[in-house]
C-alpha cells in the first residue's frame, strides 16, 4: 500500500485514536490483501473515503481489471468508512457486498470513492463508485457492515501502540 502517512483523517479522529495509543494508519489500512493489490487510501472520514488501485497486476486472463479486484477496493473503502463511523468502541465486519461492473479497464489507476447510504448504531452501508483515469464509472458497489462492540483483543497487533 505504500505511504499510508498521506491519508487525510479529520483531526478529531486522529485525536480520538491517539489518546488510545492506536496507530491510526495501520488500523485503517487495506490489510495484507490490499497491500498485495497496491490499494492506497488517500482520504478517510466517515463521510467520504477515497482510495486508488493499479490495474496492472490485478487483471483477469483477458487483460481487463478483475471484478474481484474491484470488490477488494470497494470492501476496503466501505469498511474504513464504517469503522470511522462506528468510532473507537466498534469494529466493522462486512456482511453484504454487491458489485455491478460497467466497463472494462486495461491499464492505469482506478479510484474508488465511498460515501454513506446509511449510518446506524449497528450497521453502516456505503456506496462505492470506482472510476478510471478519465472519470468513467467502472464499477458501482454497495457494502453493508455490522458494527460490533470492540474488545481490546480484537485489534490487530500492528494497530496497537
Amino acid at each position: 500500500m505504500g505511504e499510508q502517512q498521506r491519508v487525510k483523517f479529520p483531526q478529531e479522529v486522529i485525536d480520538e485514536y491517539a489518546a488510545l495509543g492506536v496507530d491510526l494508519p495501520a488500523l485503517f489500512s487495506a490489510g495484507h490483501l490490499g497491500n498485495r493489490m497496491g490499494v492506497q487510501i488517500v482520504e478517510a472520514s466517515a463521510d467520504r473515503v477515497v482510495g486508488t488501485m493499479p490495474v496492472e497486476g490485478n487483471t483477469q486472463p483477458y487483460g481487463l481489471l478483475h471484478g474481484g479486484a474491484s470488490a477488494v477496493l470497494a470492501e476496503t473503502l466501505g469498511s474504513v468508512g464504517s469503522m470511522l463511523h462506528g468510532g473507537s468502541s466498534k469494529i466493522a465486519v462486512g456482511v453484504d457486498l454487491n458489485c455491478t461492473h460497467h466497463r472494462g479497464v486495461r491499464s492505469g489507476l482506478v479510484t474508488g470513492v465511498a460515501t454513506p447510504v446509511h449510518r446506524g448504531r449497528s450497521t453502516a452501508t456505503y456506496e462505492i463508485v470506482i472510476s478510471d483515469e478519465e472519470g468513467r464509472r467502472v464499477c458501482t458497489a454497495r457494502l453493508t457492515c455490522l458494527l460490533r462492540d470492540l474488545k481490546s483483543e480484537s485489534l490487530p497487533s500492528a494497530a496497537q501502540g
